[in-house]
């Protein structure tokens, strides 16, 4: 019999502090996929905010702790296309010039996958049981869609659902105006964005927004709630797992705050 591959699941910042219900979803969702799967308890931030605002040598720090935490593994699974994106293509950057660390980070990040593109890609997931109802429209994130080429396949794995259907929206690759730190840097930039996503958003007449990054469903779902609109949001893997029973991201208004 083959043995279950083992999966050190990167469970973020943003699920754990603001919607651990994500984290159960991917849960789920790797163990009905054949997958035997570990929440290390030393993992800690994977360091893109540090990395973007140019801070080196506390990216570094908590690398090496990611890596120290989760090196063990067969896979590394993150639900959000952000923080796999780190881990996977800057990580090798951030030790690039550290020999001691360079071919530890290089093998981590090899093995480090998005759920979505885990489940389609590597555990050749086709179908998904969940019994959800919802008529949704879906958002790519910048940094699953740019560094991993997330698309396709939380699209097929939405499509094989009998009770779901999806309305394609304009501009669906467009940035929702999050960004990290930008959204705070750079406010009214920020608003102008996601003002003209949720525009698109509402425009194709589905009742629920989907994504697999938090930052951008907190973004897009407190833009949402200010306008009034009752567009339910929410991550990708709690759809995939028929967990919709909680509050919509954004209902108990755990929301960025755009004007």
């Amino acid at each position: 019999m083959k043995e279950k591959p083992v999966v050190g699941l990167f469970v973020t910042c943003l699920v754990d502090l603001f919607r651990p219900s994500v984290g159960f979803a991917a849960l789920k969702l790797l163990e009905d996929a054949g997958c035997k799967v570990q929440v290390p308890m030393a993992q800690t931030c994977c360091g893109q905010p540090a990395w973007n605002s140019g801070d080196r040598a506390d990216t570094a720090d908590l690398a090496c702790q990611v890596i120290k935490a989760f090196e063990g593994f067969d896979y590394v699974v993150a639900p959000s296309g952000s923080c796999a994106g780190m881990l996977k293509k800057h990580y090798p950057e951030v030790f690039q010039q550290d020999p001691s660390w360079r071919e530890r980070a290089s093998e981590f990040s090899a093995k480090v996958y998005e759920l979505t593109s885990f489940l389609s890609d590597v555990m050749n997931v086709t179908r998904v049981e969940a019994d959800t109802e919802a008529d949704l429209t879906y958002h790519d994130s910048c940094a699953g869609l740019r560094e991993l080429g997330i698309s396709a396949q939380p699209r097929k794995l939405l499509a094989s659902m009998p009770g779901v259907s999806c309305r394609e929206m304009k501009d669906c690759e467009t940035c929702c105006g999050f960004g990290g730190t930008f959204s705070v840097k750079y406010s009214e930039i920020s608003n102008s964005i996601v003002s003209t996503k949720t525009e698109n958003i509402r425009s194709t007449g589905a009742s629920m927004l989907v994504a697999g990054d938090l930052g951008c469903l907190l973004n897009m779902a407190g833009k949402l709630k200010r306008e009034g609109s009752d567009i339910e949001v929410r991550h990708v893997a709690e759809v995939l797992a028929g967990m919709t029973d909680n509050p919509a991201i954004g209902a108990s208004g755990n929301t960025k705050r755009n004007s």
